[in-house]
C-alpha cells in the first residue's frame, strides 16, 4: 500500500523570468513523496499555468489518487490519471521509489544511458534588444555556450541580432512561443539563420502546425505546445524536425520515454526541456537527456536557490557530480 505527503513549496526566480506569456518572479512547485512503509520516494512537479493547472489543484489531484489507488503502480497511473504536473510528479515519484527498493540507479532501471555531464542551454528571458544583448554577455562570461532566446513575434530579428552581438561565438535556440502565425516563417527563419540559430521551438500556435505545411525552413523547427504524448508524434511529424520533450507536460518519465522513442522511430531529433523548478524537478529529466540532440535543463539556474546537494552548473554544463537525491 502506497501512501502519499504532498506540500506546496515557493521559490523565488533569479530577477524574472520573461515570455511572451507574461513574467515570473516566482515559481510554485509540488513536492511529492510516496512510501510503501519502508521506502520514500520523493518528486518534483511544475504545474503548467497556461493550461490552467495551478500548485493547490495539482497537490489535491495528487492526495486523492493515491487515496483512491492504494495499489497504485505506474501502469495503474497512465491508465487512470490525465497527463500534466500531478501525473508527473507521481509518476516520478514511483521511478525514485522503485530505484530505492531495488537499490539500482534510475537510468539502469528506466534502461536508459548511463549519464554523463550535458550542455545544456541557459534561457535569455524576453526583453529589449539592448537587455537581452547586455544578459547573453553575462551569460556567455560565465561559459554559457548554447542560449536560449524567448521571443514574441515582434523584432524578434532586432532581439536575435543583439544577443548574437552580446555573444557571437554562443549557439542559438529560439522559442517563438507559439507567435509566429501571421509571419512568413520561411523568410523568418532566414533571417535568423545567419546568426548561429540552430532551432526554432513551436513558431506556430499548437492546433495549428498546418501552417507549417510545405514551408523550407533554411533552421529545423521544434514542436513544444503542440506535442504532450506519444500519440501526437505521428499527426506532428509533417510539420517539425524536433520535438521538446518536458515531464510535467508528458504526465511523467514513463510517458516522456514513449515520447522519445516514437520520436526516434519517426526520424524526429529530441529536445529535452523543463519548467521552472529546482534540481529535483529536473534529476529525471537529466536521464532522459542522454537521449537528447538539444538539452534545456537550466530551471535550477534561472531561481535565486536551489535545493543542497543539487546539480552542478560549470561553464554551461550540467552535472550529476554532488547529487545525494
Amino acid at each position: 500500500m502506497i501512501h502519499a505527503s504532498v506540500s506546496i513549496e515557493t521559490w523565488p526566480v533569479a530577477g524574472a523570468f520573461v515570455i511572451s506569456r507574461g513574467a515570473k518572479t516566482h515559481v510554485d512547485v509540488v513536492h511529492c513523496e510516496l512510501s510503501d512503509g519502508r521506502f520514500t520516494g520523493r518528486s518534483e512537479a511544475t504545474p503548467i499555468y497556461y493550461e490552467g493547472e495551478s500548485a493547490d489543484k495539482c497537490a489535491a489531484k495528487i492526495s486523492q489518487f493515491v487515496l483512491e489507488h492504494p495499489n497504485l503502480d505506474r501502469a495503474v497511473l497512465l491508465q487512470n490519471m490525465a497527463r500534466g504536473a500531478a501525473r508527473n510528479a507521481i509518476d516520478c515519484a514511483l521511478w525514485d521509489l522503485e530505484c530505492r527498493q531495488t537499490d539500482k540507479p534510475l537510468w539502469q532501471l528506466a534502461g536508459l544511458p548511463k549519464p554523463a555531464p550535458l550542455t545544456t542551454a541557459f534561457t535569455i528571458s524576453l526583453g529589449e534588444p539592448a537587455i537581452m544583448e547586455a544578459e547573453a554577455r553575462k551569460a556567455a562570461a560565465k561559459g554559457h555556450g548554447l542560449l536560449k532566446l524567448k521571443l514574441s513575434g515582434r523584432d524578434d530579428h532586432a532581439r536575435v541580432a543583439a544577443v548574437h552581438r552580446g555573444a557571437p561565438a554562443a549557439r542559438l535556440i529560439v522559442d517563438a512561443n507559439e507567435s509566429w502565425n501571421d509571419l512568413d516563417i520561411a523568410a523568418e527563419a532566414a533571417r535568423l539563420a545567419q546568426y548561429a540559430v540552430e532551432l526554432i521551438e513551436q513558431p506556430v500556435s499548437a492546433g495549428r502546425d498546418h501552417l507549417l505545411g510545405g514551408i523550407r525552413s533554411p533552421v529545423p523547427l521544434c514542436a513544444d505546445e503542440s506535442c504532450h504524448s506519444s500519440a501526437d508524434i505521428e499527426r506532428i511529424a509533417p510539420f517539425y524536425d524536433a520535438v521538446n520533450i518536458k515531464l510535467d507536460k508528458a504526465g511523467g518519465l514513463t510517458e516522456a520515454m514513449a515520447i522519445a522513442h516514437a520520436a526516434q522511430a519517426t526520424g524526429l531529433k529530441i529536445m529535452v526541456g523543463c519548467m521552472l523548478s529546482t534540481s529535483l524537478g529536473i534529476r529525471p529529466a537529466f536521464a532522459l537527456a542522454q537521449l537528447a540532440h538539444w538539452v534545456d535543463l537550466d530551471g535550477p539556474l534561472l531561481l535565486a536557490r536551489d535545493r543542497p546537494g543539487g546539480f552542478r552548473f560549470d561553464n554551461g554544463i550540467i552535472s550529476p557530480a554532488g547529487w545525494t537525491g
